[in-house]
Order: C-alpha cells, then sequence, then structure tokens
C-alpha cells in the first residue's frame, strides 16, 4: 500500500524477485509521492572517504540529529542496511553525483561527523522517485506488479493475527473491495 519512494521500491524488488505484488495508490498516479522534496541527499555507512565512517557512527550521529527521540533499534537496523539501500537506488539507475574516476561523490551533510551523504545535486528525492517508478513500470510491464491507481485502504484484514489482506474503496466507483494476500506492506508515508 503506498507508491512513493518505499512502496514504489518495495513493489518493484519484490516484483523483481518473483513474488505476485497488488501495489495501491490513493492517487490517481503513483507520481505523486512527498518524497520529492528530499533534496539533500541519502546518507549510507559505506566509508567511502576512508575517514572512519561506520554503521555505529551512523547510527549515532542519527539519534544524535534526532535529538534522542528515535527508536534505536529502528535507526540501528537502517544504519546497518544503508549500503545496500545505495546499491539498490543505483541498480535501479539513480543517477547520483560522481568523482571523475566514477565512483560515488559524497558529501558532508545535516550534522553528520563524516562525509557520507550521497546526492543527485540538489533532485535527490526526484531522482529517487525516478528510478523507483521506473522499476516499479517495469515490473507492472513484465506483470509481476499489478497497479491499483485510485484506491483507499480502509482497514487490514488480519486473521489470527497476521495481516491476510486489505479492504479498498475504488475512488472511481465508490465500491468497497477485499484483496487477500499472504503479506501486506504498508509503505503510506
Amino acid at each position: 500500500v503506498g507508491t512513493g519512494l518505499a512502496g514504489a521500491s518495495a513493489a518493484a524488488s519484490l516484483g523483481a524477485m518473483g513474488f505476485n505484488v497488488l501495489n495501491f495508490c490513493i492517487q490517481d498516479s503513483p507520481r505523486r509521492a512527498h518524497s520529492i522534496a528530499a533534496q539533500g541527499g541519502i546518507n549510507a555507512a559505506k566509508n567511502y572517504q576512508n575517514d572512519g565512517d561506520s554503521v555505529y557512527r551512523l547510527f549515532y550521529d542519527t539519534i544524535k540529529g534526532g535529538d534522542y527521540r528515535a527508536r534505536e533499534a529502528n535507526v540501528h537496523r537502517l544504519a546497518e542496511v544503508s549500503g545496500a539501500i545505495i546499491d539498490q537506488c543505483v541498480a535501479q539507475c539513480v543517477p547520483f553525483a560522481r568523482e571523475y574516476g566514477g565512483l560515488l561523490a559524497n558529501r558532508s551533510f545535516g550534522g553528520a561527523q563524516v562525509s557520507r551523504t550521497f546526492y543527485a545535486r540538489g533532485q535527490t528525492g526526484q531522482q529517487l522517485l525516478l528510478g523507483a517508478y521506473a522499476a516499479l513500470n517495469k515490473e507492472i510491464a513484465a506483470g509481476s506488479v499489478k497497479s491499483y491507481p485510485r484506491h483507499e485502504m480502509l482497514d487490514i484484514v488480519v486473521e489470527d493475527g497476521e495481516a491476510k489482506g486489505i479492504i479498498a474503496r475504488n475512488l472511481v466507483t465508490g465500491e468497497i473491495e477485499r484483496h487477500g494476500a499472504h503479506a501486506v506492506v504498508i509503505a503510506t508515508g
């Protein structure tokens, strides 16, 4: 559920892995996500500058930057997978800035102690979305993802404590629809 940066990437990745994906979007087009507003870049502990960056340093900077209010387990997991997120974005053809030698460029940004911010020249959010949408459209064309634009999720279907689908309203016809699934991903911002 959702077709912003997280939803489009998740749907495209799951479709590419062979899963049968139903992707729901409340807008008339998945290209209406707020993720486009992100401009500065995306942090990852890849240690490209060889300045001692690590998962722990990214974790600490993120916790500190969030005024110690973030859930530490979630931030640590994000720091652990941050390098793979950049790799996935590159695989989805996000045109990150590059050094003259071809390596991804990065910079210090947002209170980070080291250079770990990967960026696309002030358009990072837009470029990330374009990459995710291109990957999503490829999977829709291949038939592994079915898109449901103008559908509003109303509720989650839960059986024995597990999400087994959603109830959605078709905003064109007004009908209430039930969509079963083995798993549900909520990526609605």
